[in-house]
């Protein structure tokens, strides 16, 4: 049975409140995003075959890809802002974090795309529900970060090769957009411990979608290897994340 954009986001808004955190199947976030306009999704997702180089892997990685962006929402108003660096402390990222990295910045039309336009109106809704005790109206400050992990037969290809970790926000949305002869990959949800393991699941069809409350949990990906090492192989998602400013 499908379920009702209005049954399927209280649902998850309950797990989310309940576990710190939900994973949501691509025909459950579809029917999540489609009211806020989502359309066009294969034009969305092949904006990442052009991707930039990450060139501040402290591990000496080549093997993963992204764009970068942030902006700004309050309510039904979407803004977006100046590029900037991404920056993180070593307290989230040992690996990478404590310097300002400048990406390649998302291209002016993909960020007025109707597909990240939904996402971004249906995260802050969601976030504005799970933030009661947030001051409201108020602008929220989101990262968008597009990602492709290029997986080979000689190398480790991590999709967080920081580790398990925190991001250092208050919400993390991150969606698949394709898998292209992979395997493995797997999403893990642990426990402040770092130790107690809550959850794992595989991002595996477009639109798959995980809701992490940052506050309260830790995630993880597992590195991910090609099925057939003599063909191209990688993974891409999108990740957008909600900061209260």
């Amino acid at each position: 049975m499908t379920l009702s954009c209005t049954a399927s986001t209280g649902s998850t808004e309950q797990q989310i409140i309940k576990n710190g955190f939900a994973f949501l199947p691509a025909r459950q976030a579809r029917a999540w995003l489609e009211p806020s306009g989502l359309k066009d999704w294969q034009g969305f997702a092949e904006s990442w075959n052009d991707l930039g180089m990450d060139l501040y892997m402290a591990d000496g990685g080549r093997y993963r890809r992204r764009r970068y962006g942030t902006f700004s929402i309050t309510g039904n108003s979407l803004t977006r802002k100046d590029h900037q660096p991404h920056y993180q402390s070593r307290d989230y990222n040992l690996l990478n974090g404590g310097v300002e990295r400048w990406f390649s910045p998302i291209t002016d039309e993909m960020g007025r795309h109707p597909a990240l336009a939904a996402i971004l109106q249906a995260t802050s809704t969601m976030a504005d529900h799970l933030s009661p005790e947030r001051p409201q109206p108020a602008p929220w400050h989101v990262e968008v970060h597009q990602f492709r992990i290029e997986a080979a037969s000689d190398a480790e290809a991590l999709p967080t090769p920081e580790g398990m970790h925190r991001d250092g926000v208050d919400w993390v949305f991150v969606f698949m957009v394709n898998r292209c002869n992979i395997r493995e990959g797997v999403t893990s949800i642990h426990a402040l411990d770092q130790q107690t393991v809550l959850g794992s699941f595989t991002l595996t069809e477009p639109l798959d979608t995980a809701i992490v409350d940052d506050h309260r949990v830790y995630h993880g990906v597992t590195a991910v290897e090609p099925e057939d090492p003599t063909l191209p192989a990688y993974r891409d998602v999108l990740v957008v994340t909600l900061r209260y400013e």
